[in-house]
């Protein structure tokens, strides 16, 4: 018999969340209203108390935060090649210049010292990203930002639940974005939220998601700003608070599943297979992802296609940037970010969600031992 497919990700729905949508369809009030507000309220009080706005989408939110830090024409913002694309398409968004610094190749984030090394007088904000939801050095970070008064805009679209040194991602810092696309830890379908620093802020957010609209009395109605349309449902924020209830429980299981599939590999893996292991970070980390990056003697699109047929769902996160068309036309190559294109060219990312259990795991470490070992 074959064995069930186990895919990469699933996220996880339950039936007191799917009852709470069917009640905002019944409402009659199915765009933003307040089942946005009472999200808004729990991620505010999740992130001790900072001010945070929803949107419908994760890439948005980062483009608003530029916005809000005023990136624009003739400004540089420096971000990592390893990311979802959308990291650095924003920067071309608000009119600015993205520039890449190469990435660590443990934690696979941006490397920090090339990231300070590429500051320039045109530089005006810095997107550092949490890979699989491990931050990077927080202290070190807002102590390059502060030494050259850099605005941060955190891509922290997969660590919703990290921390770093005892403090959740989001409850400090600069601007934080989050996303809760399917496929992430916590979901809304689609969606994200923004954290900002005070109230001028939260108004400046709320215009840009909605066109700009700014409404006083009953039909008091001005635009100051060019808007656009990123408001998040009710429907979706439904979804958002049903997920939230389970915040903890799916971090501290996601953790557990990647200390399984650390006890599984073994002590011996990376040396006797030739793969990189993640960061065994059992305090700061998330567990978006469980990523491992194959050795060069095996293509990944090989690895990729015997693990299917070994019934095991795998990903890729991601390509680099840079060397992607919409960024070579701008003058990026291969060869500037060699550590990135190496992670880039060989990371694959294994099965890891919510209701996987132990055998889940040792499938996949079976799977990839036999994959590597032909």
């Amino acid at each position: 018999m074959n064995p069930t497919f186990l895919p990469f990700a699933k996220p996880t729905i339950d039936e007191a969340t799917i009852a709470a949508v069917g009640e905002v369809l019944r409402s009659g009030w199915i765009t933003s209203g307040p089942k946005v507000q009472a999200f808004e309220a729990l991620l505010s009080e999740y992130l001790g108390g900072r001010t945070v706005r929803t949107f419908n989408s994760g890439t948005c939110t980062m483009e608003i935060a530029l916005r809000i830090a005023g990136v624009g024409s003739g400004d540089e913002v420096i971000t990592t090649p390893i990311s979802w694309v959308a990291t650095a398409n924003v920067i071309l968004e608000v009119g600015a210049t993205p520039v890449f610094a190469d990435i660590d190749p443990v934690t696979r984030n941006i490397d920090l010292d090339k990231l300070e090394a590429a500051i320039t007088p045109r530089t005006k904000a810095i997107i550092p990203v949490y890979l699989s939801g491990l931050p990077v050095d927080m202290d070190r970070l807002y102590a390059i930002a502060a030494k050259h008064k850099l605005r941060v805009v955190e891509d922290a679209a997969q660590a919703l639940g990290s921390s770093w040194n005892g403090k959740r991602i989001g409850s400090f810092g600069d601007l934080v974005s989050f996303s809760f696309q399917a496929n992430k830890n916590i979901t809304t379908t689609e969606g994200g939220c923004l954290v900002v620093n005070h109230a001028d802020e939260a108004r400046l957010a709320e215009k840009y998601r909605l066109q700009g609209v700014t409404r006083s009395g009953f039909d008091g109605l001005e635009v100051d700003v060019l808007g656009g349309k990123f408001n998040m449902t009710d429907v979706a924020a439904a979804v958002g608070l049903g997920q939230m209830a389970h915040i903890e429980a799916v971090t501290t299981k996601r953790r557990a599943l990647a200390q399984h599939y650390f006890a599984n590999f073994g002590s011996d893996f990376e040396a006797r297979y030739g793969a990189q292991l993640p960061v065994a970070d059992f305090e700061n980390s998330n567990w978006h992802m469980y990523q491992l990056v194959l050795p060069e003697r095996l293509p990944r699109a090989v690895f990729m296609e015997k693990m299917m047929e070994k019934q095991i769902g795998i990903g890729y996160h991601y390509p680099p940037i840079h060397l992607l068309k919409l960024y070579r036309e701008r003058g990026f190559r291969e060869g500037m970010f060699p550590v990135a294109e190496r992670v880039g060219r060989q990371i694959v990312s294994l099965p890891m969600f919510h209701v996987m259990n132990e055998s889940d795991v040792e499938r996949a470490v079976d799977a990839v031992k036999s994959v590597l070992s032909q």
